[in-house]
């Protein structure tokens, strides 16, 4: 599988995620009332906030689309800067939380750091040169043709 489209699979993993989780606190008690309120995480709902909130989805949305599209060089940079700089973000979305969430930030941020360590460990090792199409071509037919006994 083409390293882009294991980086595309994993930004779109995060995405859910990180989506589903904000989805799902909205089931804590009085987390909507305080919604209502203007506040959400001890933060006041105003322009800043929700610009700021847009930009922390709209990053990795756009990763997906850039894992496919950017040229290797460029792509594996910006995956590991992108991944590196969401693992303190995700973990700062359980700041101030009370104990008794415990376990549902816990689980939700340790999957999104392990899709966030793949992402890190693909961009990483992404192979420095790959086989050009004519070349990959070139090999598949130097390969003696086979009958289903001898394969």
């Amino acid at each position: 599988m083409p390293v882009q489209a294991k980086l595309a699979a994993a930004w779109t993993s995060f995405m859910f995620l990180y989506i589903y989780v904000d989805y799902l606190a909205l089931y804590k008690p009085g987390f909507v009332d305080d919604i209502r309120a203007g506040i959400v995480h001890e933060f006041d709902t105003g322009p800043t906030f929700v610009a700021l909130a847009l930009t922390l989805i709209a990053i990795p949305s756009l990763m997906i689309l850039l894992s496919v599209t950017l040229p290797a060089r460029v792509n594996r940079t910006v995956n590991l800067v992108v991944a590196t700089l969401y693992i303190p973000v995700s973990i700062f979305n359980a700041a101030g939380e009370s104990w008794s969430y415990s376990y549902f930030y816990g689980f939700s941020i340790g999957l999104e750091v392990l899709l966030l360590a793949f992402i890190l460990r693909s961009a990483w090792t992404w192979p420095r040169r790959t086989a050009s199409p004519a070349t990959l071509a070139a090999s598949l037919d130097s390969e003696p043709l086979r009958s289903p006994q001898q394969a």
